[in-house]
């Protein structure tokens, strides 16, 4: 995995993750389901005949940029493999108040006990792709890009990963074995045993497959000179402010490719992008993203 280390997102999931997306994808889907319907669904177990069939249609109430639509289409199928779905508007669209988004056909029961689960899905991943493009068009002007990080909602990181791609954005470390990341604790850690900056990269390098690039987080202007003399391939520039970042840039190596990260809103990325650095990192698209908002409802056939 490591050689898709800040790729474009879009080229490697397509190719490299397919399987593994489409094994975790069910066991997500399984896992919400039986979260909610493992005791069945009373309400319409005991209003609605089992054999009486409607249509029902799901609506964006937001605007924003769809994402899970196949996810929920997926979750009606494994309620019911016989339900009709069909998806009127494709994942990475813009959406906007009233527009349809899928169409579903057949058994009421079956369509109602997968409804909440599908539009938790669809509200949640629309609502990543949404804030990642709002972050994507604050720097356009720039050559930086916006990536993801590991703060993601248990269980749910590969899907919330594939929704910031949708809305622009990159991905970072899939996990921690895809790629290293040397970060304070690990230098805490060593410099209790009397290493530096250097020493550490060093040690990295040595020890690293071939191939897998080494990013180390710094702090100040002074660690980052040092890291770059010591050969890390990207050097993470954490709580530095726009005026710390920009003296890096103009000392540092072409080579050598410079992340931003920690505090970063979509108040100051702007400021941050037009500093000069490769990539930035956003922990509030994933764990922090407010949800887009979805209805569904029955309609008479």
């Amino acid at each position: 995995m490591a050689q898709a280390y800040f790729a474009d997102g879009r080229v490697v999931w397509g190719i490299a993750l397919s399987r593994l997306f489409n094994k975790q994808l069910e066991r997500i889907i399984d896992l919400a389901l039986v979260e909610d319907t493992s005791h069945g669904d009373i309400t319409s177990q005991i209003l609605i005949s089992a054999e009486q069939k409607g249509r029902a249609l799901i609506t964006a109430r937001a605007e924003g940029i769809l994402a899970g639509g196949d996810v929920a289409r997926q979750v009606f199928l494994k309620v019911e493999p016989a339900l009709n779905i069909d998806v009127i508007i494709p994942d990475g669209e813009r959406v906007k108040v009233g527009d349809e988004v899928l169409k579903i056909t057949g058994n009421i029961i079956s369509i109602l006990k997968a409804e909440r689960v599908a539009l938790n899905f669809l509200s949640h991943l629309s609502g990543v792709a949404s804030e990642t493009a709002k972050y994507v068009s604050r720097i356009q002007k720039s050559a930086a890009v916006i990536t993801d990080t590991r703060k993601t909602l248990p269980g749910l990181r590969m899907l919330e990963k594939y929704a910031v791609r949708l809305g622009g954005g990159q991905n970072h470390r899939l996990h921690l074995g895809d790629g290293i990341l040397i970060k304070d604790n690990h230098i805490t850690a060593l410099r209790q045993t009397g290493m530096n900056l250097k020493d550490i990269i060093a040690k990295a390098r040595k020890n690293a497959p071939d191939a897998i690039k080494i990013e180390i987080e710094v702090n100040t202007f002074a660690e980052a000179k040092e890291a770059v003399a010591a050969g890390a391939d990207i050097v993470m520039l954490d709580n530095m402010t726009p005026d710390e970042m920009k003296r890096v840039v103009e000392v540092k190596p072409g080579w050598v490719k410079l992340e931003a990260s920690g505090g970063i809103n979509l108040d100051n990325v702007h400021a941050v992008a037009m500093t000069g650095v490769d990539f930035i990192s956003v922990g509030t698209i994933t764990h922090s993203a407010r949800a887009l908002d979805f209805s569904l409802e029955l309609e008479p056939l």
